[in-house]
């Protein structure tokens, strides 16, 4: 079984950033995403269809286009899913997401 998980952002969200702690799948259902990845030097702009994998370890940054953007993330194949270790409260910017959200 995989875990499917599905997101919608609107034009004019400020962009989320994700660390990624499990490769994973990322595909636009719906309008147009930008992406850039940490120590990628080109940004991605991604329409309905278009995939793209996360490596482990990865820091995402997302954002929608003008359309607003739908898109599914799943964990990749190739292996059982391990669970992060529990980790303490996080004091960042980013510390009113979900937990969830945050391990992304």
């Amino acid at each position: 079984m995989r875990e499917i998980r599905t997101f919608e952002l609107e034009h004019g969200e400020p962009a989320a950033a994700w660390r990624v702690t499990q490769p994973l799948v990322l595909q636009v259902m719906a309008g147009e995403l930008w992406l850039t990845v940490e120590g990628d030097a080109q940004d991605y702009w991604l329409t309905a269809g278009d995939t793209f994998e996360l490596s482990r370890g990865a820091t995402a940054w997302v954002s929608a286009g003008q359309r607003g953007a739908r898109l599914s993330l799943a964990f990749a194949s190739g292996g059982a899913y391990e669970r992060p270790a529990v980790k303490t409260r996080r004091t960042t910017p980013w510390s009113w997401m979900p937990r969830w959200w945050q391990t992304i």
